[in-house]
């Protein structure tokens, strides 16, 4: 096909899975060099699109209005971005999510290519072409994947979230505010998830700090505001609680950290993405959530199928040999 001049790329939710379609957003860049490339997200999910070097422009969606139960505000919301996606004049639609509101969305953009994911028979009218998606395959691959069977070359794959500046900024105040050195190992520790059945036990990470810690590590403890109230207990016994802190600040104290551990949750693909050591717990083990590209940094239970029954031993050795890695305490 002839370059397109206006690329639209689509996936609504959720954080980690945005972030996993970073490799994708590289390949159409590679692919596409002179065209524009607009990106269509929630709301909630625009800021992290910041960091996304090879994005010209995003479109928020406000997913809020349609669920505010506000009829009025839902119409007005659905008119405003219609006409913003019909103005544009696209000439290719990508439909990373594979809805069906993200089907309409592609076709209603005017775009003569709308290519996307099929997760059912029913589903892909609107595509010109539409691919059935394949469960077993990992996010990040499923994306490259679908450009491979629309007709693209991929070359070299690239997961790399370039933090904007103010972010790493707002991230060494906090260091500085709450006396962190920036040339200490720190441990960045997220306890919780988007679904508790993928939470390791709160108390476990409560024994890792205060292992690591024993030994002059400095702890932060991520988390979002609603989770705050939770982690009063680590401040109780000393430890750093950074939950409720904007995302992209969050992205910013993990980058300043030397080792961030937590669940399948989108703040640990977002420290991979950021070249950030992480160790990830993993359960059950056919989860396809690992670590994109580094598998090996994935935990998974030894018996069972539960991230509970994960053994605080086995995560303290993971971190430890993480620690002594070659230059991983030098590029911290």
């Amino acid at each position: 096909m002839n370059p397109p001049e206006n690329i639209l790329l689509i996936r609504l939710k959720s954080i980690g899975d945005v972030v996993l379609t970073l490799p994708a957003v590289h390949a159409v860049r590679d692919h596409f060099q002179s065209s524009k490339i607009t990106y269509l997200t929630s709301r909630e999910n625009a800021p992290l699109l910041r960091g996304f070097s090879n994005i010209d422009e995003v479109i928020p969606l406000d997913r809020a209005a349609f669920q505010s139960g506000n009829l009025k505000t839902a119409c007005a919301t659905t008119v405003k971005l219609l006409r913003d996606l019909r103005r544009r004049k696209f000439s290719l639609a990508i439909d990373f999510q594979g809805y069906g509101e993200t089907e309409f969305f592609s076709w209603w953009s005017g775009a003569p290519e709308r290519w996307g994911c099929v997760y059912r028979p029913s589903r892909g009218w609107f595509y010109t072409r539409g691919v059935r998606r394949n469960n077993d395959i990992p996010i990040a691959d499923w994306n490259l994947s679908l450009l491979r069977q629309c007709g693209f070359r991929v070359g070299e794959i690239r997961n790399e979230y370039a933090l904007p500046e103010d972010a790493l900024a707002e991230a060494r105040k906090f260091f500085a505010a709450n006396h962190l050195a920036e040339n200490r190992p720190t441990l960045f520790l997220q306890p919780f998830t988007s679904s508790p059945w993928k939470n390791w036990p709160l108390e476990n990470f409560y024994e890792l700090a205060r292992h690591f810690h024993s030994r002059g590590t400095q702890i932060v403890f991520g988390g979002g505001p609603s989770e705050r109230a939770a982690l009063e207990p680590a401040q109780g016994m000393g430890f750093i609680v950074a939950a409720g802190t904007p995302l992209l600040v969050s992205a910013g104290l993990m980058k300043l950290s030397t080792i961030v551990v937590g669940g399948v949750t989108g703040l640990l693909h977002l420290a991979v993405a950021m070249q950030k050591r992480v160790v990830m717990l993993v359960g059950p083990a056919h989860e396809p959530g690992f670590p994109y590209q580094h598998h090996d940094w994935g935990i998974t239970p030894s018996t069972g199928e539960n991230v509970s029954e994960i053994k605080i031993g086995a995560v303290i050795e993971a971190c430890a040999g993480a620690f002594s890695e070659p230059g991983i305490i030098a590029s911290h």
